[in-house]
């Protein structure tokens, strides 16, 4: 019988995952093993996999060693590779806490995205850096059914199409992709976001995340939400010298996202390890198969 798999459960605003620990990057995880494991059904289920590798061990990461000693190789729920995921983030760190290789305080994880400073409170939440938005210039348009809107883009290290619409129910079902256009704005694909005001510098949102279909929460989602939101009310923190804070309310939870007059972009929320167990090997290696 083959050594069983270590995993963990964890959720980030009801944005959940399968934590993988691999140190030394020994575990191959294909695409279609990933697929299983996030399988909700079959499965364990979650929205992605945090696979959890030191950075040195990993090819993708190993020039972010010295500034970060963990690589956070974070796949989409149908196994694609994804370059950030926000909410996955604070709950990679909160592993890393509960495994003892960090402590309260901060930290520094590595991503596709580049390398993200990390908070973790005593009260529990945890704010990450996010980095710095890029708005790519030219229209976009967002589509359900027979409804239509003009959509910011907003990129966070992965791409997002932000709508603002009456209704949140607009969205639809959100099973599938909405169609965006035009698609050579997103050649690999996108988020899309919409988003319904609730209150000065409140908002809520729905999301179809890339690779996963609906989330209850996005993390990368909620920050280019804030921008889209803040630059549509005609607030942008480089021009006026003052930091931007927008409540962004998701389906699972609750966000706070900080844009700072750098450009920095600083979110906070809450992350729970909620489970831990075994993975059967030999499941895993048919399910690769």
């Amino acid at each position: 019988m083959s050594t069983p798999i270590a995993f963990l459960k964890g959720h980030g605003t009801e944005n959940d995952f399968v934590i993988v620990p691999d140190p030394e990057n020994a575990l191959d995880l294909s695409r279609a093993a990933v697929a299983a494991l996030c399988d909700r059904r079959a499965g364990i289920g979650g929205d992605g996999v945090l696979h959890v590798v030191r950075s040195a061990a990993h090819p993708e990461a190993r020039a972010m060693a010295g500034e970060a000693e963990w690589f956070m190789d974070y796949r989409n729920g149908d196994g694609s590779v994804a370059e950030m995921c926000g909410n996955g983030v604070r709950v990679f760190a909160r592993y890393l806490q509960h495994a003892g290789h960090v402590a309260e305080g901060d930290l520094t994880i590595a991503t596709r995205a580049g390398v993200r400073t990390v908070h973790i409170a005593k009260d529990g939440d945890v704010t990450v850096g996010m980095g710095r938005a890029r708005l790519p210039e030219g229209d976009v348009t967002v589509t359900v059914d027979e409804r239509s809107w003009p959509a910011r883009n907003v990129n966070m290290g992965n791409p997002h199409a932000v709508a603002f619409v009456a209704d949140l129910a607009h969205a639809g079902t959100l099973y599938d992709a909405p169609p965006v256009s035009p698609r050579a704005a997103y050649p690999d694909g996108v988020n899309v976001e919409f988003v319904v005001d609730r209150g000065p510098r409140h908002v809520a949102m729905r999301v179809h995340e890339r690779g996963s279909g609906e989330t209850r929460s996005c993390g990368t989602g909620a920050c280019a939400v804030a921008v889209a939101a803040a630059r549509r009310d005609g607030t942008d923190p480089a021009v006026t010298g003052t930091p931007a804070t927008y409540t962004v309310d998701v389906p699972g939870g609750r966000l706070v996202i900080t844009e700072r007059p750098d450009g920095e972009i600083e979110m906070t929320g809450p992350a729970v390890i909620v489970a831990e167990g075994a993975i059967d090997a030999d499941w895993l290696a048919r399910a690769s198969g």
